[in-house]
């Protein structure tokens, strides 16, 4: 089975990031119904092939691999349809799969986005906690930088909801598909092999 068809029995690629140095490619796939609860990651270069399938209880936001740790930040949540924006941001770990809730809350955070400014700090865009009086609440992101000094070691459920308070900006909800069938397309066909 080639990369491409196990891409395609994961669903349709809605948000992929790759990380060049590892030869890693993780795609967030969704179903039929548009949930995109599903990772693919991946193995590039020369023989590409699926390495993990990890299947998540919310829709996934964000992805990004950390600068020198083996690890992936997967940032999840939803609208629960009438009130709060539930989620999570889970770590896990590219060398066996485990992963870790970060927030303390069983509730969590709605991540939106997720990104490593260096090996200690993450900067994450987390939906608002709910909607009650507050349609903006449907386009603005709270900004918060997270810090330790090694996340690898990190404590799941360590991180309390106070820590999760930040300036609110505006930030519509982006759709990455085109992004994501673009990149999976040029890392998972195999280079062709040219002759002279």
């Amino acid at each position: 089975m080639t990369a491409v068809s196990e891409l395609a029995a994961l669903g349709e690629p809605v948000l992929a990031v790759a990380d060049p140095a590892r030869r890693l490619l993780a795609v967030a796939c969704a179903d039929m119904y548009g949930e995109a609860t599903t990772l693919g990651l991946f193995e590039t270069g020369d023989r590409p092939r699926l390495l993990r399938r990890i299947d998540f209880p919310y829709h996934v936001n964000a992805l990004a691999f950390h600068p020198s740790s083996p690890l992936l930040a997967v940032g999840v949540g939803d609208y629960d349809g009438g009130y709060h924006f539930e989620g999570q941001l889970l770590l896990v770990n590219l060398d066996n799969a485990a992963e870790r809730a970060m927030f303390a809350e069983t509730w969590g955070r709605q991540v939106l986005a997720a990104q490593w400014l260096d090996r200690t700090r993450l900067r994450l865009h987390l939906a608002p906690h709910d909607d009650d009086e507050d349609e903006a609440a449907h386009h603005d992101a709270h900004v918060v930088v997270l810090e330790h000094p090694n996340w690898t070691a990190a404590l799941g459920r360590s991180i309390p909801d106070e820590r999760l308070q930040g300036p609110r900006i505006r930030y519509p909800r982006q759709d990455h598909r085109a992004a994501a069938r673009q990149l999976t397309a040029r890392l998972l066909v195999p280079p062709a092999h040219r002759h002279d």
